[in-house]
């Protein structure tokens, strides 16, 4: 009876989040553990005037970066790539030229992978300025190499490599880049090479780059920056790129989180790496390679809430979370619910979670 009460509340809060805010067109959210015998799927809203529904694929936004940076723990186990090696061994000099000039000093040959995958490379984001001209005009193009060489020449650099966290799409696009160097694949297919196709993910894709293995029997649920139905604006995928591109319904991101999880994926000792080599995101957020880890602080955010994955600016979440062993999954499409994802993954999820163990 515990359980069904605790079930209830979740999926009251949930559907009372979407509906008494408008700007949240539709949204999603899955909760599994075997430990708690709990299986949640739920939908809420519409995509046009399709009735939401759980089967349909959705855009990941920046919570794709883990998919990136898993692949690069795959290459890692593979002895194609170090974290510790220098982002000069994988790109062209085109790439590198003038990339992080700090202060009248180049510092370009400073970066290191780890760097990119934790966001210490003092490098800049383009990804918002560009969005923004995307906004402001729909038919605005721009191919994924020449937003690149956009954010050289009109961004500057923050800090020198390895002194302050600045979370920046570029460094995921470098590190796409350098899959593409290491693999001889474009990034889409390397995705698919390295994850959709050994996990079996066959309605997963990237936007504006891939189609999924098997035809789809629902549409891609609509997401919205300030009021805009972005994915309709063609230029987006090559700004978003490596940085968050994947689309795939929520059994497949279950799948997905599970693999990791489980070591099927890559070893303990690589994910270990990756969580543990980190820095300070936000308060009470560490970010590691590509993961957001949830930590405690006295009296605000108690140790049972501890847990890790990663988010998405559309309010996209792919969570583990060890105490109840139960993965929270879902999206509210809306580009304001990146904060208020987390807040509501914590509080109104794993809070309740945490009354069954």
């Amino acid at each position: 009876m515990k359980k069904e009460k605790i079930l209830s509340r979740i999926e009251k809060s949930f559907r009372k989040t979407v509906q008494k805010d408008e700007k949240v067109r539709n949204a999603y959210l899955l909760v599994e553990s075997d430990k708690l015998g709990v299986q949640v799927k739920l939908a809420e809203g519409s995509t046009g005037d399709f009735p939401a529904d759980v089967k349909q694929p959705n855009y990941l936004a920046s919570a794709g970066k883990i998919f990136t940076s898993t692949i690069i723990g795959i290459l890692y186990e593979e002895g194609r790539i170090s974290f510790n090696d220098s982002i000069t061994q994988y790109l062209e000099q085109d790439l590198l030229a003038g990339l992080h000039v700090y202060q009248g000093r180049d510092y370009s040959e400073d970066i290191k992978v780890k760097h990119l995958l934790k966001h210490t490379s003092g490098l800049d984001d383009y990804f918002w300025p560009l969005v923004e001209k995307l906004i402001a005009n729909p038919e605005f193009e721009i191919t994924t190499r020449e937003a690149f060489a956009w954010g050289k020449e009109q961004l500057e650099p923050a800090a020198p490599p390895g002194e302050k966290f600045k979370y920046t799409d570029t460094n995921y696009h470098l590190l796409g880049f350098i899959i593409e160097e290491i693999t001889g694949l474009e990034f889409h297919q390397a995705l698919s090479k390295y994850i959709f196709q050994p996990l079996a993910l066959k309605e997963s894709y990237m936007l504006g780059f891939s189609a999924p293995q098997e035809e789809l029997d629902y549409p891609m649920a609509d997401f919205y920056f300030e009021g805009r139905k972005i994915q309709n604006y063609e230029t987006y995928g090559n700004i978003d790129y490596a940085g968050g591109g994947v689309v795939a319904p929520l059994d497949d991101w279950l799948k997905f989180m599970k693999a990791l999880v489980n070591h099927e994926i890559i070893s303990a000792e690589t994910l270990e790496i990756m969580k543990q080599d980190k820095s300070k995101f936000r308060q009470g957020i560490d970010y590691g390679y590509g993961i957001w880890q949830i930590k405690t602080i006295p009296i605000i955010m108690p140790k049972k809430l501890n847990a890790w994955g990663v988010v998405g600016v559309t309010g996209s979440f792919l969570f583990y979370h060890p105490l109840t062993e139960s993965y929270v999954i879902g999206s509210f499409h809306e580009s304001s619910y990146e904060s208020k994802a987390v807040r509501f993954m914590l509080l109104k999820v794993l809070k309740q979670l945490a009354k069954l163990t």
